[in-house]
């Protein structure tokens, strides 16, 4: 009933702007590369994204001005390991380059609905970098997602270094969310380097690192390592039900952040608080989002609507002081542990944020009044086999 009663205002009030969200899709080298079945492919929802771009370039939203924002981690760049040529502390623009090219020839469909959806009237897309696309701070990676986009839709698609933090309706405020963990901060003047001989070069930050060298090699073992929420319920049924794999993983990732980041990095500072304090600030990965919500409305007074991915944990939480914090969650599969939860156990979950304003005029006085946010969780409308892949 209360979606019915959503769908009758929308149809009684003109809606002047449309505003998607959809983070964490990570696609990568396709469901298989060179004759063999990929295990590092996390994305395999290509029919349902071409599905939704044209529902929502078409019908009733044929006209209406939509803004589809992608807020990170849209391409899986560190996911892609087939490549001829590999640097291991630093990554090189050809290397990068060369599994950008990997990914869009894997997933051609995706792009020509992107390029359908520019063509339409009234809409535009922005993308947002996050921490496993962040080599899209080369200038000739740019270029290749550009040269994929029409010459005549290139004006409406957005994409550059400078954008961080984004309002696409007053009152409404995105970032992808890496931002919050030390571990994934990246830049173009911290991470870009040039050697000698005009070669660049992206520094990865330790996240990433972590992600090539040790997640991604345990992924080949058990695909779903990377994808079990909550972490520490996922450790204990490992310990518990596959005790020989859980623990040479937990191993090798105290091996590595001891290597890596203590003995290489910490040794170079003066005075055990300092390390101790970055060791503290490094291991905080997956935050409690709630308390930076609460930080970030607090720095910001004019905003009403704060929107993240990046945890592939989709919420939607209205505060008792009128403000929303939304975690659009992801389009890759999660396996969930907490039985607390109504998400199913094991699902792909699609979930997307849409932002709708009935007036062009917003003021923090009348916005609730025409400013109306949902996370929905997009359910295809087409189906072409009686069969999909087992993942």
């Amino acid at each position: 009933m209360e979606g019915l009663m959503k769908f009758l205002k929308r149809t009684k009030d003109k809606v002047e702007k449309t505003v998607l969200v959809i983070s964490d899709l990570h696609l990568g080298a396709g469901h298989e590369y060179k004759g063999r079945k990929n295990h590092l492919e996390d994305f395999h929802s290509d029919k349902e994204l071409v599905d939704f771009l044209h529902y929502y370039s078409s019908g009733s939203y044929e006209n209406t001005e939509v803004e589809l924002i992608i807020n990170g981690d849209f391409l899986d760049l560190l996911a892609v390991p087939f490549v001829p040529f590999f640097e291991d502390e630093f990554w090189s623009e050809e290397a990068a380059l060369a599994k950008l090219e990997i990914i869009l020839d894997a997933h051609t469909e995706v792009f020509d609905a992107l390029n359908q959806f520019l063509s339409t009237k009234n809409k535009k897309v922005l993308y947002i970098i996050g921490n496993h696309d962040a080599e899209l701070l080369f200038d000739s990676l740019k270029a290749k997602i550009f040269d994929v986009i029409k010459k005549e839709n290139r004006e409406k698609f957005t994409l550059t270094n400078d954008l961080q933090l984004y309002s696409p309706i007053k009152g409404v405020y995105l970032q992808h969310g890496h931002e919050y963990e030390e571990a994934h901060h990246f830049s173009e003047e911290n991470n870009i380097i040039e050697s000698i001989e005009g070669r660049k070069y992206f520094i990865p930050p330790w996240g990433s690192y972590y992600v090539t060298h040790v997640l991604n090699k345990y992924k080949l073992e058990r695909d779903h390592v990377n994808s079990v929420r909550p972490i520490p319920t996922y450790i204990k049924h490992g310990l518990i039900f596959d005790t020989f794999f859980t623990i040479r993983f937990l191993v090798a990732n105290g091996y590595y952040f001891l290597m890596i980041r203590f003995l290489h990095y910490y040794r170079l500072k003066l005075g055990w608080k300092n390390i101790i304090e970055d060791l503290l600030k490094e291991l905080t990965l997956f935050q409690d989002y709630e308390t930076v919500t609460r930080e970030f409305f607090q720095q910001n007074e004019d905003a009403k609507i704060l929107i993240v991915g990046h945890t592939h944990k989709p919420i939607f939480h209205e505060y008792e002081d009128g403000t929303t914090f939304i975690n659009t969650g992801t389009w890759t599969r999660i396996v969930n542990l907490d039985l607390s939860q109504k998400q199913n156990q094991n699902e792909t979950c699609l979930t997307y944020a849409i932002i709708e304003s009935t007036s062009k005029e917003i003021t923090s006085e009348n916005f609730d009044s025409v400013v109306r946010a949902n996370l929905y969780k997009w359910n295809s409308v087409r189906s072409s086999l009686p069969y999909e892949d087992f993942i």
